[in-house]
């Protein structure tokens, strides 16, 4: 019995899919609020969540898999330096998904905000 995918595939190929969830957390970190679609904000709430997680440990390991997930120095430096530690009492729930009205003309798509709490 085929079993159903956890993640949303965007019509994308896996390779194109990690550059957009990559492009959009590192978007997120240096701007801390971004406005996507409503299934693109769903999908990237627990990959930049697990990043924030990394940030709060603070070691040359949870740096190096930030850097490998990220591929931005700088977007790293202000993970650890100014967003984790924001949240070093918090246990989760890093983000914030708000839905927005729909896209006016063209396909329609819902839209959403998603912020740092």
């Amino acid at each position: 019995m085929s079993q159903r995918s956890k993640s949303r595939a965007f019509n994308r190929p896996a390779r194109q899919r990690r550059a957009l969830l990559r492009a959009q957390a590192r978007s997120l970190i240096l701007e801390e609020r971004i406005s996507t679609t409503e299934a693109k904000a769903k999908e990237l709430r627990p990959f930049v969540e697990r990043l924030v997680t990394y940030g709060k440990t603070n070691t040359l390991a949870s740096r190096r898999l930030a850097k490998a997930r990220l591929g931005d120095d700088v977007a790293v430096k202000k993970l650890f330096e100014t967003i984790a530690p924001r949240y070093a009492g918090r246990a989760g729930g890093y983000t914030r998904v708000v839905k927005r009205t729909r896209r006016g003309a063209g396909n329609a798509a819902k839209l959403a905000y998603i912020a740092f709490v």
